[in-house]
Parts: structure tokens; C-alpha cells; sequence
């Protein structure tokens, strides 16, 4: 049944920095009219370049905005929406959320369920435990003597654990003296780097896929450092035949499931490829905060293909023939990605205007007119092209033009890590 998408479509973005500022610039120049609800208490600068915003500081239940501006789109960035007080109210409301509800939830959620999922579809998954306490994953890598991931069971921005990738036993159990183990700890068995991703959406009980893509997480070149809280950069493919295989290997196979919790939204899935298998590590339920934008710009009817996801109807994605690849690089901030550390609010400056997308995570506005660090995560710098090189190097010769003292920026995108499946 064909359907008309409303006009105009009021989008909504919930989220904070470059994620959201891409995104709410993707759907305005493809016609929408935009809107943020800001839910946390930084990254605001960006996001308010674009559209209209509410904080979360100012408006703590967005329920009573919802009935009064009626978007008919919205777009997290985080699950985090599914863990508020206003959650219940919220849904209540039926908002066309680009995010599945409920038991599609979990798939991102609850690791363990995601693990159990794959085990019943016949899906490699990285062999994985959850634990209950520090204890019981101590006496577990004594007896295994094998490297972990440590991480949380239950996904949340504000888990008490955040992801360690161990790459010897010991190490191991060194880290493992330092976790908060109130919500227990998920061990998941490192199979090494040959990572890569893939998102698709999922609508009408169907899988469109987009991109297969790679996420540079380490901190610094070489894929040295430890794994940031954020990638520092990260590569797109077009990708909606599927050509590397990892959505009919490691998405297809849960169609069935798909179905019966009438999943609608993004999903993305990102696995390791070891013994020349692809091992699922785990799934996301949203566009990712660095492909999302990105997806946003190949997409020539990205409005109309978001809306109609977050609706449940039959997609029809087109896309921008000259955008084959993405790139994104990050511009971090003094101690990084060490955000113990904190410096002063010190000028950030750019010469001349970007020849590509500048996206701003923790900078604000100055009397004088110019930008100032707020915080560990200044800018994402991104562009698409019709060759990976092409992609690669406007956003190089974009990054290249911003200046803060103590910045640096990975210099070493898609030297490694690509195509997917090589270290």
C-alpha cells in the first residue's frame, strides 16, 4: 500500500554534539523541519546551529512537548531514552521513533540475550559469560587463562562499566580489580582486531541494507592506546548488496525474529572475523553516532527513509550517486581520552571556510564570535566521495584547518582495518 509522507515532517533528534547537529542537518536540507531535545548537559553549541532545542536541564519530561509540537520523526542517538522516569509516558504517546520498543530493545540491551539469540539462529557469537561478581569472573580467567572484553551486561550511557579490551589473561584480571560489578560483568572472549560493522534497517519485516563500515575506537595511530569512549574515526561503504557478506551471515538468520517482535529501526551489528568466521561481538538498535550522519548525507531521501522505518511501512532507500564512501575523523581535546584530565576553555579556531562537514561535539561560542574547548571531544570532521581516497583526504584537508592547543587527531584512517576483515 503505497503511502504519502507527510509534509512537512517535524524531525526530532534526541541527543547532544556532532551526532546531532549531522543528523539535524542531514534531515533540515532534505526538507524536514528540525528539533533537538538535548539529554545531556553538555554538547549543546552544535545541535543549536541547526533547529530549535529544549535542554534536559530546562524540560526534564519531554512528554508535555511532544503533545504540544507533534513531531511526527524522532531520532536517538543513545538507548537512553528507554531508561527515564518519562519512558512509560512517552511511549504512550505512539511517537514514530526510529528505534525499536520492547523486546526488539533488548537486542541491544541485554548482551546475554543478544548471545542467546544468535546461539538459537545458529549465528557465530564470540563466546561469552555474564558473571554476577568481580569474584566470579576472577576464578572464571584464572581457570580459562584466556583474554577478555570486559563489559557491561546491561548497554547504558551511564553503565558503571565501560568497555575494556584485554589482549592477555592477566591483563585480564588486572582490570578486573578496578570494575564496579553492582550490575554483574559480561566476559566476552577476545578474538583480536579484524573488526567491522554493518547497519541495515529493518521495517515491514524486512532487512534493507546500508553500509558496512569500520570504527577506528583506539585512542591514537597504529590502533595504539586504549579503547575510547567514542571513536576516533571511522570509514563508510554504501553498501546495500551486501557485498562482504555480514548481513546475510549474521543478520539474515534472525529475520524470523525480526518478524515476530515486529522490530522496525536501525540495526548494526559488528563482529570479528576469526578462524575465517564472522563472530558477532554485538548488536546496536540505532543509527551510530558516527555513521548515522554520515548515512544521512548518502542518502538522497534520508527524511522519507527514516520516517517510513520509524512507521513500520515498506522502505525504499535511494541514494546520492557521487556518495559511495564516508569518512569521519575526530578532533579530540587536551587529555583525551583520559577525561580525568581537564584543561582550560581555550580558543578554537578554523581558517577559512570547510570545504566538507564540520560537526561540533564540546566547543561553545565566545563574546567575540570565535569557538572555545568545553570539554574532551571538540569536532567530527566528515565527508563523502566516490572513492574511499576521495573521502579520505577532504576530510584531512578539512581537520587540518582546526587549531586547539592539546588537540591532535588520528592521522592513520583507513591505512588498517580495511577492507573489512584485515587487520
Amino acid at each position: 500500500m503505497e503511502v504519502a509522507v507527510p509534509t512537512p515532517i517535524r524531525a526530532w533528534v534526541m541527543g547532544i554534539g556532532a551526532f546531532t547537529q549531522g543528523l539535524l542537518r542531514c534531515l533540515r536540507e532534505d526538507g524536514a523541519e528540525v528539533a533537538a531535545y538535548l539529554t545531556r548537559d553538555y554538547g549543546h553549541w552544535g545541535p543549536r546551529q541547526e533547529g530549535r532545542t529544549w535542554s534536559i536541564d530546562e524540560v526534564a519530561n519531554p512528554c508535555d512537548l511532544v503533545r504540544r509540537e507533534r513531531p511526527n520523526l524522532i531520532v536517538p542517538m543513545s538507548i537512553e531514552w528507554a531508561l527515564r522516569s518519562w519512558t512509560e509516558e512517552f511511549l504512550a504517546l505512539g511517537p514514530a521513533l526510529l528505534c525499536p520498543t520492547g523486546e526488539g530493545l533488548r537486542l541491544e540491551r541485554e548482551r546475554d540475550y543478544a548471545r542467546r539469540l544468535c546461539e538459537e539462529a545458529g549465528i557465530p557469537f564470540a563466546r561469552a559469560v555474564r558473571v554476577g561478581s568481580r569474584g566470579e569472573a576472577e576464578v572464571l580467567v584464572r581457570r580459562e587463562q584466556r583474554p577478555y572484553v570486559i563489559k557491561n551486561p546491561l548497554c547504558s550511557p551511564t553503565s558503571p562499566i565501560h568497555t575494556v579490551v584485554c589482549d592477555t589473561w592477566e591483563d585480564t584480571l588486572a582490570w578486573l580489580g578496578r570494575m564496579d560489578d553492582s550490575e554483574g560483568i559480561f566476559l566476552q572472549e577476545n578474538l583480536g582486531r579484524r573488526e567491522a560493522g554493518h547497519i541495515a534497517l529493518v521495517s515491514d519485516g524486512e532487512i534493507h541494507s546500508l553500509v558496512t563500515n569500520q570504527e577506528y575506537k583506539r585512542a591514537f595511530d597504529g590502533n595504539l592506546g586504549m579503547v575510547a569512549g567514542a571513536p576516533l574515526g571511522g570509514l563508510v561503504e554504501r553498501d546495500p548488496e551486501d557485498r562482504h557478506g555480514l548481513a546475510r551471515q549474521l543478520l539474515h538468520p534472525l529475520l524470523p525474529w525480526f518478524r515476530e517482535v515486529k522490530y522496525r529501526g536501525p540495526v548494526q551489528v559488528t563482529a570479528i572475523l576469526h578462524d575465517d568466521r564472522w563472530h558477532v561481538i554485538e548488536y546496536n538498535v540505532r543509527l551510530g553516532v558516527t555513521c548515522g550522519p554520515l548515512i544521512g548525507r548518502m542518502l538522497a531521501n534520508p527524511v522519507e527513509t527514516f520516517w517510513r522505518c520509524a512507521k513500520g511501512f515498506g522502505l525504499a532507500p535511494r541514494w546520492r550517486p557521487e556518495a559511495r564512501f564516508g569518512c569521519s575523523l575526530t578532533l579530540a581535546g587536551y587529555g583525551y581520552p583520559f577525561t580525568q584530565l581537564a584543561g582550560p576553555r581555550v580558543p578554537v579556531v578554523t581558517e577559512g571556510a570547510p570545504t566538507c562537514d564540520v560537526w561540533w561535539q564540546e566547543v561553545a561560542g565566545r563574546e567575540d564570535g570565535g569557538l572555545e574547548a568545553t570539554g574532551h571531544r571538540l569536532a567530527d570532521v566528515a565527508a563523502v566521495a566516490g572513492t574511499l581516497g576521495e573521502a579520505i583526504d577532504c576530510v584531512y584537508e578539512n581537520i587540518r584547518r582546526i587549531r586547539s592547543m592539546g588537540s591532535y587527531y588520528r592521522t592513520d584512517i583507513g591505512r588498517s582495518l580495511w577492507p573489512p576483515g584485515h587487520p
